[in-house]
């Protein structure tokens, strides 16, 4: 004849008992069980977790790019001092070539050397918006997927939680008498603790799919804001270079490039070679046919 809420406080009193923390935890550990063996839970209460489970799969998603992109990055800018290295060099080798020869080849050489050593040094500019980004992405990953991963861990402890006093609740009504008191006093505990323990969990819940929406937003308006500067910087880069090259261009327009022919005459020798060695093949098969031939 009480009213509900007041039964609850009642029966979250019970709990501190040693008996039932014993059993909270009997049950606790066995829904852990049953979900890290993977066996199956009943699909109702799997379904009615659906878009948690996709918020959450979500959340790994945006936890395991982040990863990727920092990996990336810090590939990407070993790869451009590698690149920025091999070209200056290269510029440096046409220069010094260029400077012996004293045909129009060797300005041709000195002008394509200096364009590549100044695309190196530009390229090295690209390394100041890739920092950054890296910078931000690594302070993303640390607090705000932190912080989310953390209320995720004490959500999936209070679904735990949860769902173990969903499988005490259906083992104490199959074996539940209406006309025995006790086994009534005992189920309504039980399902007090339900209530209870859902209440937390759809808190947390809530939390939850609220971090991972704003997580989503967050990363979206970081990676457009810092990716700007970096695309900026790129086109600076190609402008300059393109510029550069295209003067060149320009410069030997019309020059009218070496011609290469092949001397057939250093061939002969080798051919030489390759057609006695046909005729002796077949002098030695001619032979052996003969005395094939005589043998039989």
């Amino acid at each position: 004849n009480y009213p509900r809420e007041f039964y609850d406080q009642y029966a979250q009193s019970q709990e501190k008992s040693v008996v039932n923390k014993m059993q909270q935890k009997y049950w606790k550990t066995k829904q852990t069980l049953i979900k890290v063996t993977g066996k199956k839970e009943d699909e109702h209460v799997v379904a009615s977790d659906a878009d948690l489970d996709a918020k959450l799969e979500l959340f790994h998603s945006i936890q395991r790019t982040c990863m990727e992109l920092l990996k990336a990055i810090e590939l990407y800018q070993k790869r451009i001092c590698f690149l920025s290295q091999e070209e200056n060099e290269l510029g440096k080798f046409l220069r010094s070539q260029g400077s012996q020869d004293k045909t129009r080849a060797g300005k041709m050489m000195q002008a394509t050397g200096k364009a590549l050593c100044f695309s190196s040094q530009q390229r090295l500019a690209l390394r100041t918006p890739l920092s950054r980004l890296y910078q931000e992405v690594e302070t993303f990953r640390y607090r705000a997927i932190s912080d989310t991963w953390l209320t995720v861990n004490r959500m999936e402890q209070y679904r735990t939680e949860y769902r173990g006093a969903l499988l005490w609740m259906k083992d104490v009504s199959q074996e539940l008498d209406p006309d025995l008191y006790k086994q009534m006093e005992k189920f309504r505990k039980v399902q007090a603790q339900v209530r209870h323990a859902k209440l937390n969990f759809d808190k947390l819940k809530t939390d939850v799919c609220q971090k991972v929406d704003l997580l989503g937003a967050s990363r979206c308006n970081l990676l457009s804001h810092v990716l700007t500067t970096y695309q900026t910087t790129l086109l600076h880069f190609w402008e300059k270079t393109s510029h550069t090259m295209a003067a060149i261009h320009e410069s030997f327009k019309g020059y009218q490039p070496y011609e290469f022919t092949m001397l057939k005459s250093l061939q002969d020798p080798v051919n030489k070679l390759t057609e006695k060695a046909e005729k002796e093949d077949l002098q030695t098969e001619s032979t052996k046919s003969v005395q094939d031939q005589q043998s039989q």
